[in-house]
């Protein structure tokens, strides 16, 4: 994975990984904001064959208010994406933004503590799609 993300791979298929990981992601206090289906939108818009993702934006509603209250403009960098997608060796990849590289961003120290906690809550996310058994 790039520096800029976390991620861990599972032996289930997309559709179980996706749940888990929704469910993973509401336990550690994210809502579900948005959801794209890339291979679907490319395949409408482009009419192009990519193998499955599915782009999650997990917002946790408390984070994300302190966060704003330092840094109005830090919505543009939320939600934080979290992708489930087919990986080229037939297992599945679920990724998500590192939080402590988006406050880079503004600048401001300030939001390290609240990227930190967001970090915390998304491994555990991770760890517990893997650890989760069907």
């Amino acid at each position: 994975m790039a520096d800029f993300g976390m991620s861990v791979h599972v032996d289930v298929p997309l559709d179980e990984a996706l749940e888990r990981t929704r469910a993973a992601l509401t336990e550690e206090g994210f809502g579900i904001l948005t959801e794209i289906d890339v291979a679907a939108t490319l395949k409408a818009k482009l009419d192009v064959e990519v193998p499955p993702q599915i782009i999650l934006g997990a917002c946790n509603a408390p984070l994300a208010r302190q966060g704003l209250a330092i840094e109005p403009d830090l919505g543009l960098l939320l939600p934080c994406n979290v992708v489930v997608r087919a990986g080229e060796d037939g297992r599945v990849l679920v990724s998500a933004l590192n939080p402590e590289l988006m406050v880079t961003v503004p600048g401001r120290p300030e939001l390290e503590p609240i990227a930190a906690d967001a970090k915390i809550r998304l491994q555990n996310a991770l760890a517990a799609v893997v650890g989760r058994t069907a």
